[in-house]
């Protein structure tokens, strides 16, 4: 830590060229991703218009941790992000498995993304009227159980061109792929293209990226403000009432999907030794980026509830499926291309942060060496650029795994949660001296806070009580899908208690506990995936992390 720390001061070869429009820049585009193009459109089916204020919600959750993300970023202006605070913060086992960790938000998840990008990219082009043989577009696992399903259905008289376009795709791509000794080649070969495009983009330089970013977020930014501005024509009022057709239970549903479409900011925070005023353009760049993609989600989750009923959305792509339903076709096809860009700039994002998460670890001991590596002409970290790239294009190729939404939001939402923790054994009572002319969090004192909050959620509890999933779990009788409520419960008991008595920093409390409950949504079967996860990290950190650290080595020579 203390190497990466040197390094970062006084020199490492890295390339100081981003500016605070090109950190908001990368936020924007990490944000502004499959959440407006996707999951929106779910969330906007359960919750109705109300979702938008579930969006402000979630922006406050993420504001909080973002405070907290903005005063590491200021006062440890490394590469490394939620890893690199919790090295500071609690240690090297704890910052082992929070790198671990974020894996999942980095590297799994643009898996999804990679294969997300390739369903809009193939739409785009049937657009045009042109086909790709569908073996070439679809992954070994969906070809496979969609060719079994619908085989099923034919036998019991289903006509095949009365099987659904999924299963129509699957059942072609596994009739019509080339064998070899009974093996049939099928591939996602444009998830696996932009993979390797976009991490031949990061492999040559932070410049260059920069730029490709940029232009990408200018792009899809420019799309959504003629998504506002158009669908503000056709908005019929009478489809905002009732606001919250299906009650809190309704807006809540769409937590995962609504914090989903957040993740990404945080990924500011890896490139703090390419930034030229990381101290001053890190924090800024944070909450600039949270403002401006709160605002767009607002606007368009209105505007979309407004435009057709919020039953409707529940669509892969509400905003072309909107366009269309109205007999826009020329802003439904503008959408399409929209969406193809802010997948891609997705994927720029978190191919950017993964290896420089890695770098960090790798300076610390646990990775080889080769991790930190800079190569000699781009000076970016090459090798883990090229292990990054090819963790994500390898299984894009074959894998389906849209299903790790759920397990990359559980992972960043324990990221937010270390680091506000964080922040409350380094600095739980805001001092300013040790980071003088950077940001810290607002200091304001918990027993002046908490009291009247837990008053205001007593009172919900009271008048909601069973309306919201969680309490309505525990009227129900206590299950196994109670367990992540209880820990909540517990938790939130033990950190309160705590705070009243310490006096800490009542924005880092609020922001653990918010994002805790958040993560209690996620259900059971997230949690235990999750858990499974660290178990394989930490047996990992046990072969060898712990006998290559950097922190043993000095503990040895001491």
């Amino acid at each position: 830590m203390h190497d990466s720390t040197d390094l970062a001061l006084h020199g490492n070869g890295m390339k100081r060229t981003l500016g605070v429009v090109d950190l908001t820049a990368l936020g924007v585009a990490a944000i502004v991703g499959a959440g407006i193009f996707s999951t929106i459109g779910n969330a906007a089916a359960s919750g109705g218009p109300a979702v938008s204020l579930l969006f402000v919600f979630t922006a406050v959750a993420c504001g909080l941790s973002a405070m907290c993300y903005a005063e590491f970023a200021s006062s440890i202006p490394i590469s490394g992000s939620a890893y690199t605070y919790a090295y500071a913060s609690f240690g090297e086992l704890v910052a082992w498995i929070i790198g671990w960790d974020l894996i999942m938000e980095y590297a799994i998840g643009n898996i999804a993304v990679a294969i997300s990008w390739s369903g809009y990219f193939i739409g785009l082009l049937e657009g045009f009227g042109w086909h790709i043989y569908a073996f070439l577009t679809t992954d070994y696992l969906t070809a496979y159980r969609g060719f079994h399903e619908a085989q099923a259905l034919l036998q019991h008289g289903t006509a095949i061109q009365d099987l659904s376009p999924a299963l129509g795709q699957a059942y072609q791509a596994w009739m019509t792929a080339p064998q070899l000794f009974n093996f049939r080649f099928i591939a996602d070969i444009p998830a696996f293209m932009i993979v390797v495009a976009i991490t031949w983009i990061c492999y040559i330089g932070i410049r260059e990226s920069k730029r490709a970013n940029n232009l990408m977020v200018l792009l899809k930014i420019g799309v959504l403000i003629l998504v506002i501005a158009a669908g503000a024509f056709y908005v019929d009022p009478a489809h905002w009432s009732p606001f919250a057709p299906n009650g809190l239970p309704g807006v809540l549903k769409g937590v995962s999907g609504v914090f989903f479409a957040y993740i990404g900011f945080d990924a500011i925070s890896t490139t703090a030794e390419e930034c030229k005023n990381p101290k001053r353009d890190l924090p800024r760049s944070m909450f600039y980026a949270l403002l401006i993609t709160t605002v767009l989600y607002v606007l368009v989750s209105l505007v979309l509830t407004g435009m057709v009923s919020y039953d409707q959305l529940g669509v892969a792509d509400p905003l072309a499926f909107v366009f269309a339903k109205l007999h826009l076709a020329k802003l439904s096809g503008i959408i399409a291309v929209s969406a193809v860009v802010a997948m891609a700039s997705v994927l720029l994002v978190f191919q950017l942060g993964q290896p420089r998460i890695w770098m960090s670890m790798s300076r610390d001991g646990l990775l080889p060496p080769r991790f930190a590596k800079l190569h000699p002409k781009y000076r970016t970290p090459g090798f883990s650029t090229i292990v990054t790239g090819v963790i994500v294009a390898l299984p894009s190729l074959f894998m389906n795994l849209t299903e790790v939404t759920d397990l990359t939001s559980i992972g960043t939402l324990f990221a937010f949660i270390l680091v506000s923790g964080g922040i409350l054994i380094l600095n739980p009572k805001g001092d300013k001296a040790g980071n003088r002319n950077g940001f810290v969090v607002p200091y304001l004192n918990s027993r002046y806070f908490i009291p009247p909050l837990l008053l205001f959620l007593a009172g919900l509890i009271l008048f909601v009580g069973g309306g919201l999933p969680s309490f309505g779990l525990w009227f129900s009788g206590f299950s196994i899908h109670s367990i992540p409520y209880l820990l909540f419960a517990i938790t939130t008991l033990v950190i309160t208690a705590l705070a009243l008595v310490k006096s800490w920093s009542f924005i880092p409390v609020l922001g653990l506990l918010t994002n805790f409950y958040l993560m209690s949504e996620l259900g059971i079967t997230n949690w235990t995936r999750f858990g499974v996860w660290l178990v394989i990290g930490l047996l990992l950190y046990f072969s060898y992390g712990i006998f290559h650290s950097k922190l043993s080595e000095e503990k040895q020579v001491g």
